[in-house]
């Protein structure tokens, strides 16, 4: 009877086993090598976790490198079997060689497991005190690490004050790598809350750190300088000092290095009471941002995103620099479109003409968006400067006459800042801007060039022409130019009520009847209401005179920018916001911001009861009726402790309501504050509203009645003498 083996285990992994219990160092080592690699790419080499282990106590140190490079990725999984290593990790820390003992502490320290945090603190209690510097910096790391973990251990250990001594260390690494450390230890108590600050900066801490600056790598100069920028000085004289201690560090080669020293001395000037001084550090800080921009375009495009903040705080750092941030032919657009905005800002009288002169050059180039924004740029620059206005409405007729589709209609929208900034004083352009009214077919440059018309229809003499053309293709707008139209037509009509008439009658009506947008339709019953009843108030509302435009100094509040320029060269400088808008506070991470959101939620849920409370009770916008009672119920702030003691808006203040829409209705729906207010005597209840409700047309004068109303009826005419005197529109002016 003939026997049968079982067949052979085979597959990469037994491969990879039975080389890594090999006999022969040199096929174990290859082994770790190819399962490094599986690694890397991401195959589950997770099972050979026990022959990996095996080979942990070995002399090749390119070895016990790879070894520790498998045991930090795969310690969450395999936690049991870690606790394994720990006796080759404790004797690796006493290894005669500097290297071996450094690197048993640092991946003791990434391990992340909970079983091997107390085998810990021995190892590194003896490596912060090592004679070899660089095991000392790579321990004070590792304190960080061990406090993310588990804080408690890190203060009963004391290993924060041993941190703190080795401020005055004589290695500016073990300084700098102190710092960094107990940095992070002092952001992570701060988001937990923790009542002490766990890194205080002292004056004679200051004087070690700028001892220790010149001597670090980049990274620990950016690890000192932002604790530097942490201390507050004593006096104008320290601040002085430390200034000019920092200044040096200016001419860095590393861009972080060097916004980073920037970022001290501005955050220190606001120390120093002499303006000399201060003259003198701003003129220093000038060349290094203008090196800056010989950097590749990511960098420059951080740099420019930090020179704009500190344009916006200090405007005369790099007042002679314009032609410095003149684009080139390859820079991308992200680049491009921050240099035009820098340019805007260093714009004045003495250098516009250069400036007019690049951007001109610009408007002519193929990308659509950037010459879009060239435009934009001349426009801003006419706002900023009055004296430079002239020659931007030069430049910008010599773009139009070029009659390039998207070219004139981005100058008719900057023409239309212009006029707002300068009113009655480039009348002659308008001609030439409705010359070119077939060129338009987006809704920005429509919207425009009807605001012109409609701002200068007295002066223009086929403004009603012009607008028809806009009146007749009404409903087929969008939104933004029906509403300008609307309000051009009007201002048309209280010019030149004589040849306008039947334009006003139209627009009113398609506003009205076959308008879907509810913004429309109101400030169409607004208009009508207000051209029937009042024109006087018609002419006070509609052509008041309206202040000049100006170019805002700072994109951002005073306090938000003093918080961002402390924040250089993070990302919450980069991006102009607070840094809890786009990541958690600390070490909470992404979880704070639904919290923070919900707590938002709720305040906000109860400013608009509030608000509804408040303007329950009060004067209705669209109620002409002068009866003013309302039967002794509470009314303004006063009702809103009625609207807070029902049900419903307990749920929604209290943020537990499910259906929060239904909760509102049913609020007012129900109870109404308890009031019962009596129904209009002629029986329509609307009538309180004058006749003027959603979908119905106000009561108006013949000449501006609607052909077919729409809604309820409307309330009783009032007494025939009254009528006959408004027979006609016109007669109301």
């Amino acid at each position: 009877m003939s026997s049968f083996r079982a067949a052979p285990r085979k597959g990469e992994n037994f491969e990879l086993a039975a080389d890594l219990n090999s006999e022969y160092k040199d096929k174990r080592k290859d082994a770790i090598k190819r399962v490094i690699a599986n690694m890397t790419v991401g195959k589950d080499v997770s099972g050979l976790f026990p022959d990996v282990l095996k080979n942990m106590q070995t002399e090749d140190l390119e070895q016990k490198k790879l070894v520790y490079l498998y045991l930090m990725n795969y310690a969450k999984t395999q936690p049991e079997l870690v606790i394994l290593a720990v006796n080759t990790f404790v004797k690796d820390t006493d290894d005669p060689n500097p290297l071996v003992r450094a690197l048993a502490i640092r991946t003791m320290g990434c391990l992340r497991a909970e079983k091997i945090i107390d085998y810990l603190c021995d190892p590194l209690q003896k490596c912060l005190k090592d004679d070899n510097p660089y095991v000392r910096k790579t321990a004070a790391l590792c304190v960080a690490k061990l406090y993310d973990l588990k804080p408690e251990l890190v203060i009963e250990n004391g290993f924060l004050d041993q941190l703190r001594d080795m401020i005055a260390d004589s290695n500016p690494m073990v300084v700098a790598n102190t710092v960094e450390a107990l940095s992070d230890i002092h952001v992570a108590a701060v988001a937990a809350g923790a009542p002490k600050d766990q890194f205080a900066i002292t004056t004679d801490i200051v004087n070690k750190l700028l001892v220790a600056l010149n001597e670090c790598s980049e990274w620990g100069r950016v690890a000192i300088l932002n604790a530097l920028s942490r201390y507050e000085a004593e006096d104008s004289g320290e601040s002085e000092h430390i200034c000019e201690r920092v200044v040096p560090q200016f001419q860095h080669a590393n861009a972080s290095v060097v916004l980073s020293a920037i970022k001290v001395v501005m955050i220190h000037m606001r120390g120093i009471h002499s303006e000399n001084v201060q003259k003198t550090l701003i003129r220093k800080m000038a060349p290094p941002l203008v090196t800056l921009l010989s950097n590749p375009p990511e960098v420059q495009w951080v740099a420019l995103r930090n020179i704009n903040l500190l344009l916006q705080k200090r405007p005369d750092i790099l007042s002679n620099e314009m032609r410095v941030f003149f684009c080139k032919y390859n820079d991308p657009l992200y680049v491009k479109v921050e240099k035009l905005d820098i340019m805007v800002r260093l714009a004045t009288e003495k250098n516009v003409d250069p400036l007019l002169s690049e951007l001109k050059e610009y408007a002519q180039e193929v990308d659509v968006d950037f010459v879009r924004r060239s435009i934009k740029a001349i426009g801003q620059t006419a706002v900023k400067i009055d004296e430079a206005a002239e020659r931007c409405v030069n430049v910008l007729l010599e773009l139009i006459g070029t009659r390039v589709s998207y070219v004139v209609q981005e100058a008719v929208v900057v023409m239309k800042d212009i006029f707002r900034k300068y009113p009655s004083t480039y009348e002659g352009v308008i001609p030439t801007l409705c010359a070119n009214l077939d060129e338009l077919d987006e809704p920005e440059a429509k919207a425009s060039l009807i605001w012109i018309i409609g701002e200068y229809a007295k002066k223009i003499d086929n403004a009603d022409e012009l607008l028809g053309i806009f009146v007749d293709t009404f409903t087929e707008e969008s939104y933004p130019v029906q509403l300008q139209t609307l309000t051009a037509v009007v201002k048309l009509y209280l010019q030149k009520p004589e040849s306008s008439q039947a334009l006003v009658q139209k627009v009113l009506n398609t506003a009205t009847k076959d308008c879907d947008s509810p913004d429309v339709r109101d400030r169409a019953y607004i208009y009508w209401r207000l051209l029937s009843t009042d024109p006087g108030a018609a002419k006070a509302v509609v052509l008041a005179i309206r202040p000049p435009i100006s170019i805002p100094r700072t994109t951002v509040s005073a306090a938000l920018l003093d918080e961002l320029l402390g924040e250089i060269p993070l990302l919450a400088s980069v991006y102009h916001k607070p840094a809890e808008t786009f990541v958690g506070r600390g070490r909470i991470g992404a979880d704070a911001v639904p919290k923070k959101e919900l707590a938002d939620e709720r305040l906000a849920a109860q400013k608009a009861l509030q608000t509804v409370a408040a303007g329950q009770q009060a004067e209705n916008l669209l109620d002409f009726s002068d009866d003013t009672t309302n039967d002794g119920q509470p009314s303004g702030l006063a009702a809103t402790t009625v609207l807070a003691s029902t049900p419903a808006a307990a749920n929604i203040l209290s943020g537990t309501s499910s259906n929060p829409l239904d909760d509102l209705v049913s609020i007012f729906g129900s109870a109404n504050l308890g009031a019962s207010p009596a129904p209009p005597a002629n029986g329509n209840a609307l009538a309180g509203l004058g006749g003027f409700g959603f979908g119905a047309s106000p009561v108006t004068p013949s000449v501006l009645q609607p052909a077919t109303p729409v809604g309820p009826p409307q309330a009783q005419a009032p007494a025939q003498p009254q009528q006959a005197a408004q027979d006609d529109l016109l007669g109301l002016f």
